[in-house]
């Protein structure tokens, strides 16, 4: 506290009531008013603002500062547009279908699923019509062996052409032989397949639309015997 301020303050109030009752008396009052004003010139003028922090009101939280306004200068977010990818795989293979393969087989079991056909694997690709070679459809093949830049290959179906177990080779009504292969991965609802044998096509490796999967290695050498017979 603050002593002789509070004593100068006491000071200038009486000598402001002595001034006011000499005035109501009718007196002099040029020495009182010379008494007030040397006390005001000595009073001290108050002091420079102290930094922030010098002086703590108590029970009160230090203030924060304020949080910075949400950024509306942000753009929303856009879906990126998404083109549809260009179909890389030919409906027919480049300059034609030469007709299927004739000769003399030479299987090998190759599968390796990096991205490329190779023998013994499951793929499926453009398989022309045996009436028509300019129309045909995707479908899976048993890949088998190659011929030049071909893949020779034997078709798939899940239609159940003839009875019999994994392994049995059977004819239809009208003379074609099956073999069948079982379940496998694939056909994605695990319905038993059948391999035509009589047939074996050409593919070209860049009309291949993607890999199945691999035909267990035993089944593979039961249907390359089975084409040796027909």
């Amino acid at each position: 506290m603050d002593w002789k301020r509070l004593a100068r303050k006491a000071v200038r109030t009486g000598v402001r009531q002595g001034i006011t009752q000499l005035r109501r008396s009718g007196k002099d009052t040029t020495a009182l008013t010379v008494v007030d004003s040397l006390l005001r010139e000595q009073s001290p003028s108050p002091g420079p603002a102290k930094p922030d922090g010098s002086r703590r009101s108590q029970g009160k939280a230090p203030a924060q500062a304020p949080k910075p306004a949400p950024r509306e200068e942000f753009d929303r977010s856009r879906s990126a547009s998404r083109q549809k990818p260009t179909q890389r795989f030919p409906k027919r293979p480049d300059g034609g279908y030469p007709g299927d393969y004739r000769g003399p087989i030479r299987p090998v079991y190759t599968p390796d699923l990096d991205g490329d056909a190779d023998p013994g694997e499951i793929v499926w690709a453009w398989v022309p019509y045996e009436e028509d070679h300019t129309q045909g459809k995707d479908r899976p093949v048993l890949v088998i062996d190659r011929d030049g830049r071909w893949l020779l290959a034997l078709m798939l179906t899940s239609k159940d052409n003839v009875p019999g177990g994994v392994g049995d080779v059977r004819a239809d009504e009208h003379g074609t032989a099956y073999i069948n292969v079982g379940t496998g991965d694939w056909d994605s609802q695990g319905r038993p397949s059948e391999i035509r044998l009589d047939r074996v096509i050409r593919i070209e490796p860049t009309a291949v639309r993607r890999e199945g999967a691999i035909m267990p290695m035993d089944r593979f050498s039961r249907i390359v015997k089975a084409i040796e017979v027909e």
